[in-house]
């Protein structure tokens, strides 16, 4: 009796931390990854809270983490610059519709069939699209309006951050896994940041992310076939959705 309440105890605080530790790290990455697919910060914050919740609620699998993803975010670029962020939720729909159907018919089994090179070169050039969709990040606006390489104190206050976040990852677990390599960067980075005065760069400082919760949208139809690609899926407002 007393092994098996042990046993609660120490799943509840490994859950707990886990769970602390997968909020913590949601927030900057839905946030980054907003920023690459060329959205507000508080639309990757929405994706990220919705995804986790529902995951949550009807998820197949213990363990399982979803959150927002590079290789989503670098596509949804070209959508979000031609159609407006109107169409990314439309698009979100039919790639989870696709990936029911795929799963349904067994698809799966074929990923098998894609040589190791391919997937290789597939993952290193995302990571480089990614990298580049990111370097505007490295500037700031100087005092005559135009944009700078980051240099001077907020570049090597961010090395150092980058650095010191790295080490605790890596050197961390070989003391302890009491609490998540992760989770003690997160927690130490920040109250170095917000406690010690750092000059570096934050989310506020690019973008506003205060507001609520999203409003609901209706989605607009056309009957006319001409039009059937000429207008959002979902809008906010209808208004935009009359044919010509």
């Amino acid at each position: 009796m007393f092994q098996l309440y042990y046993d609660h105890a120490a799943k509840a605080k490994d859950d707990v931390l886990s769970g602390l530790t997968v909020a913590f790290a949601l927030v900057p990455e839905a946030v980054a990854f907003a920023f690459v697919a060329g959205v507000n910060p508080l639309v990757g914050l929405y994706g990220a809270f919705l995804m986790g919740l529902l995951t949550s609620l009807v998820g197949g699998r213990p363990g399982m983490i979803s959150g927002a993803t590079g290789s989503m975010a670098v596509v949804m670029v070209a959508l979000v610059s031609q159609h407006g962020v109107e169409y990314l939720f439309a698009c979100i729909i039919l790639t989870g519709l696709l990936q029911v159907a795929f799963g349904g018919l067994k698809f799966g089994k074929y990923i098998r069939m894609v040589p190791y090179p391919v997937m290789l070169g597939f993952v290193n050039g995302l990571a480089i699209v990614i990298f580049l969709a990111q370097m505007q990040q490295f500037k700031v606006k100087g005092a005559d309006g135009v944009m700078h390489w980051l240099s001077g104190t907020p570049l090597f206050s961010m090395l150092a951050l980058v650095a010191l976040t790295m080490a605790i990852m890596f050197f961390l677990p070989k003391i302890t896994r009491a609490i998540p390599a992760g989770l003690a960067a997160i927690i130490t980075i920040s109250m170095i940041v917000i406690f010690g005065g750092v000059d570096t760069k934050s989310v506020g400082d690019i973008a506003d992310i205060s507001g609520g919760f999203p409003g609901i949208s209706s989605a607009c139809r056309t009957l006319h076939p001409r039009n059937a690609l000429d207008y959002p899926a979902l809008c906010r407002d209808s208004r935009r959705c009359r044919p010509d």
